[in-house]
């Protein structure tokens, strides 16, 4: 038998990276949107909590599926297991997450006008 797929989605929300763990990802009936289903929070039972799980475990409370913006998507991944949710804050910090193409112009500046 085989096992159920298990999804990481990484993407922005204002300046941090969400990365969610869930059964189902695909394409919603919104257009331009990423349907996330059945989020997947550990039941660990540990004495440790991990504070931006616990952030994510609250934000998305009773929250059947989200749809989350194309353009906010940084990477989605079918991995082995499940890890932990988590937000990482992007302010101030490049890390190893390029921001996503704007269109020329879209800074309000030409290029060449420095």
């Amino acid at each position: 038998m085989k096992s159920k797929s298990v999804y990481r989605v990484l993407f922005r929300n204002q300046e941090s990276l969400y990365e969610l763990y869930a059964r189902k990802v695909g394409q919603g009936t919104l257009f331009a949107f990423v349907e996330v289903e059945e989020i997947l929070f550990g039941n660990r039972g540990g004495v440790l909590v991990d504070p931006s799980e616990e952030r994510l475990k609250s934000e998305f409370a009773g929250v059947k599926r989200t749809y989350i913006p194309l353009q906010a998507v940084v990477r989605i991944d079918e991995v082995e297991k499940e890890g932990t949710n988590k937000i990482v804050s992007l302010a101030g910090s490049q890390g190893n997450v390029t921001h996503f193409p704007l269109p020329p112009g879209s800074l309000g500046t030409k290029p060449g006008k420095g």
